[in-house]
């Protein structure tokens, strides 16, 4: 069971508040993903519930017991950091049994686990080797190892991938997304990376300066952003948002629309602009246009094979069945 309840949590630090109360229900057996940009509180939020960090206010429930007063150790939860933080003068297999071995399990099982964990995150042919003798995503898959083989009700994974190069963090995004298949456990991933976010999680919890602004699924916060902030921070490129006259004609203050929504010509359309910047990425091509009628440039995605010079004139059609609108406090209307 990895079920996990924050009722009423806070954090603060002196007289600082960093997390006010929140509430959030994480069933058993998802995958849930802590997003946000740097200092909204994620990682904060993710040691509250590991027991790192003493809440303020409010309690952690693991599996319906109350867990607030419960050291780390005894939580059942195993954490994976963004250092990996592995032993360099021992093997594989001791870094993995390492925290069995100070249980004092018995030898047995602990040779039953930490190979059964080998097996799973393909590391079997390595377990002979010291640390610096592997790859950055074979030490990273070595500190999950060690966090499985303790059996946890959850793991709770503080921004794992940092550390690694953009072909590693898609290919360990990946493997660690199976793991969840395979394990069925809970998980709690934080990330600032929203693509990581969208493509990983069940679920997502978008914090800002410690409160939640939305949780839902990656499709739910794509397609029905509760606010302007989500609408801009879920989604690459972002959401564009227009205020003034054009959100004024659609009874709004902020009128949203995705780049892949408007429909970009060289003959006729709503709104007339210039190419700036082009971002050319294969099956892909993002135009950076530059319209009077807004002060920040729009962003569109068309397809790959579209070329369109600096400084071309263009015309710009927004597909009405998916303008997105939000009033004066930046809440989503209708």
């Amino acid at each position: 069971m990895g079920q996990i309840q924050l009722s009423k949590v806070s954090k603060r630090f002196g007289d600082v508040e960093v997390i006010p109360p929140l509430d959030l229900e994480i069933e058993d057996g998802e995958f849930v993903v802590f997003v946000g940009p740097s200092g909204c509180g994620k990682s904060t939020l993710l040691r509250l519930i590991a027991g790192l960090e003493d809440v303020s206010g409010g309690q952690v429930i693991i599996d319906g017991e109350d867990a607030t007063a419960i050291p780390p150790a005894k939580r059942r939860l195993a954490m994976v950091f963004q250092s990996y933080a592995l032993y360099p003068h021992m093997s594989v297999r001791k870094n993995i049994a390492f925290p069995l071995r100070m249980a004092k399990m018995d030898k047995a099982e602990i040779d039953r686990r930490v190979n059964g964990a080998a097996e799973v995150l393909n590391l079997a042919d390595y377990l002979d080797r010291r640390p610096g003798q592997l790859s950055g995503g074979q030490r990273q898959r070595v500190a999950i190892g060690r966090a499985i083989v303790r059996e946890p009700a959850a793991f709770l994974f503080d921004e794992p991938l940092s550390n690694l190069d953009a072909a590693l963090r898609v290919g360990m995004r990946m493997e660690i997304s199976e793991l969840h298949k395979k394990l069925e456990t809970t998980m709690i991933y934080v990330t600032h990376d929203q693509v990581e976010a969208m493509t990983m999680a069940d679920k997502i919890v978008v914090l800002q300066a410690g409160v939640i602004e939305q949780v839902g699924s990656p499709l739910e916060l794509y397609r029905t952003p509760r606010n302007t902030f989500v609408a801009g921070f879920i989604g690459s490129p972002k959401m564009n948002l227009m205020t003034g006259p054009e959100a004024a004609k659609h009874d709004a203050h902020t009128v949203g629309i995705r780049p892949e929504h408007v429909a970009i010509s060289d003959e006729a359309g709503d709104w007339e602009g210039v190419v700036g910047v082009s971002e050319h990425l294969g099956s892909d091509t993002f135009f950076h246009v530059k319209c009077d009628a807004f002060p920040d440039p729009l962003t569109v995605r068309a397809g790959g094979d579209l070329e369109l010079s600096y400084g071309a004139k263009v015309f710009l059609t927004p597909d009405p069945a998916h303008l997105h609108r939000f009033d004066e406090q930046g809440l989503r209307l209708g």
